[in-house]
């Protein structure tokens, strides 16, 4: 007797389309035709939560310094953001998707994953579903998103990115191998900028260099990224859509090609790589920022790992610089592999008692 095949899933990937920025247009007429940002002002070492279309043609990104966007974009508006809309209007986009699923797993206020496997609505078709879920915001909130429609999250993820802003794009199960064969590694979530030099340094680029190599000897020199990618190369994702999680900490790190040995040299990676990566990913787990605690770790060249983390409410990069000069007091002249920032989540119902702010 042989095991029935499984069953093949039904993922949507919905992502509200400049969220932030798209509400401050919807509700302020002066702000549609003009670069907008949300975020902090320049006099406070603010940063950039997110901004509409217009001003990314001018290569204004989100985690970015608003000093360093008003360079890139002198006419830059920057607004401060109102959370507690962002947030009521977020409920409303989930009560759209609760009339077709009840498995929702929120990645953030703007964007989650849907199983639509069984559900019986417009025949059954998860593109059709996607199509109606967008109507819905659009007519009803008058805002737009984007879709990608897949059969496991990965795909789905990455499809909603490809006809942004307001549109959809559909992977079938027939079209999955060579849709992957083709994605390019850095598409694949994981690989960042050292893995991807080591990787294309390796011979690898796309997916299909990936699954035409040994397993073995991919997983010898790689590890775990090695696993995972011959995982993704091979349309492996057996991770399901989970209605509740609740994160505990956001965390970035990085590993160096070359060790470093100074105060300067790390100062220099947290200040412009390691702190915008962490904001942004912070903004995502939890957009009022609020945390409990910073933490800083640094793996010595020994392989010698040592954390430091303390008590602070709200994300601070001057902070960070005392964490470096006490972590480095632990250095006793060795040289430095790796450097991470971290930082705890506040509990979810400690967050819905607390005064929304954002920067």
């Amino acid at each position: 007797m042989t095991n029935p095949e499984p069953r093949q899933r039904k993922i949507i990937h919905i992502d509200m389309d400049a969220f932030f920025a798209s509400v401050e247009m919807r509700d302020e007429p002066k702000y549609r035709d003009i670069a907008l940002a949300v975020g902090g002002s320049e006099r406070q070492r603010g940063v950039i939560s997110t901004c509409n279309y217009e001003a990314r043609k001018y290569g204004v990104r989100s985690a970015m310094s608003t000093a360093w966007a008003k360079k890139l974009c002198p006419h830059l508006t920057v607004v401060r953001g109102r959370m507690q809309v962002y947030r009521e209007i977020s409920q409303s986009v989930r009560a759209i998707f609760a009339r077709y699923t009840d498995l929702i797993e929120p990645l953030s206020l703007d964007e989650a994953y849907l199983d639509v496997t069984d559900c019986q609505q417009l025949h059954g078709s998860a593109t059709l579903i996607a199509e109606a879920i967008r109507n819905d915001i659009r007519n009803e909130l008058n805002l737009t998103a984007s879709a990608g429609v897949a059969p496991i999250k990965f795909l789905a993820k990455i499809a909603s990115d490809l006809n942004k802003p307001d549109g959809q794009f559909v992977i079938t199960p027939n079209e999955m191998q060579s849709f992957i064969d083709t994605l390019p590694l850095e598409k694949i979530p994981g690989v960042g900028k050292v893995s991807l030099q080591k990787l294309q340094q390796a011979g690898f680029f796309v997916c299909e260099d990936i699954r035409n190599t040994d397993y073995l000897a991919l997983t010898r020199r790689f590890g775990r990224l090695g696993h995972s990618l011959w995982n993704r190369s091979h349309g492996v994702d057996n991770r399901e859509v989970t209605p509740h999680r609740q994160r505990k900490s956001v965390g970035v790190e990085r590993t160096f090609p070359t060790n470093i040995s100074t105060f300067d040299e790390c100062w220099q990676i947290i200040e412009h790589k390691l702190f915008p990566e962490l904001y942004e990913r912070l903004g995502k787990a939890s957009p009022d920022y609020s945390i409990t605690k910073q933490g800083i770790k640094v793996k010595f060249a020994d392989f010698q790992l040592t954390t430091i983390e303390h008590v602070h409410g709200r994300l601070d990069l001057p902070y960070f610089r005392e964490l470096l000069q006490e972590v480095l007091t632990r250095q006793n002249g060795r040289e430095i592999r790796l450097l991470g920032l971290s930082v705890m989540l506040k509990p979810e119902d400690e967050l819905r008692q607390l005064p929304l702010e954002l920067f």
